[in-house]
């Protein structure tokens, strides 16, 4: 009878583990999906003329073929480089922007961003609007800007006259 009781608790023990969460996290019993943010591209491997030129291997040691992540994600993100000068930088903010490669960044950023944006808007594009002609049109709904002091005015005196805030019509600034 004992042993029937030790088999039990073992088996029932095991059973609360398994479904514990944390156990679960501690043992990895759970699937990972790969780091989508890790997987980097190689490049092809070359063969050299001469099997003589080929170099020692050395643990850790780039491959001759391709640069660093780093460069490409920079040259992904950047492009070709603009030189742009930012002038009364402090030090620290100079080699922050080195760093950074901002002197990279192309000056043309927002043109490029806004050429894009109607290729995607146009492909988009119901084929009831293409039919129409309203094709890439942007119809925005008309804003405005609230002028603050008015609104403020306003409000105050809503609450002295006892009224409520959101009676009154709501003064905007006109562009």
């Amino acid at each position: 009878m004992k042993f029937f009781n030790v088999i039990f608790l073992l088996g029932a023990s095991a059973t609360v583990l398994a479904a514990c969460t944390a156990t679960q996290e501690q043992f990895d019993f759970s699937k990972k999906a790969p780091d989508e943010f890790a997987i980097v591209t190689r490049e092809p491997l070359e063969m050299p003329a001469s099997l003589n030129q080929l170099p020692l291997p050395r643990p850790g040691m780039q491959r001759p073929q391709e640069s660093a992540p780093e460069v490409q994600a920079q040259a992904t993100l950047f492009g070709e480089a603009d030189s742009k000068v930012i002038p009364n930088l402090t030090s620290g903010e100079t080699i922050l922007l080195q760093k950074a490669n901002a002197d990279g960044a192309r000056s043309n950023i927002r043109d490029v961003v806004d050429v894009e944006t109607q290729k995607v808007e146009k492909e988009s594009t119901s084929t009831f609007n293409k039919i129409l002609g309203r094709a890439g049109k942007k119809i925005d709904a008309p804003a405005t800007v609230v002028d603050p002091v008015k609104e403020s005015e306003r409000i105050m005196q809503n609450k002295k006259a006892g009224k409520p805030v959101t009676e009154g019509e709501t003064p905007s600034i006109e562009q």
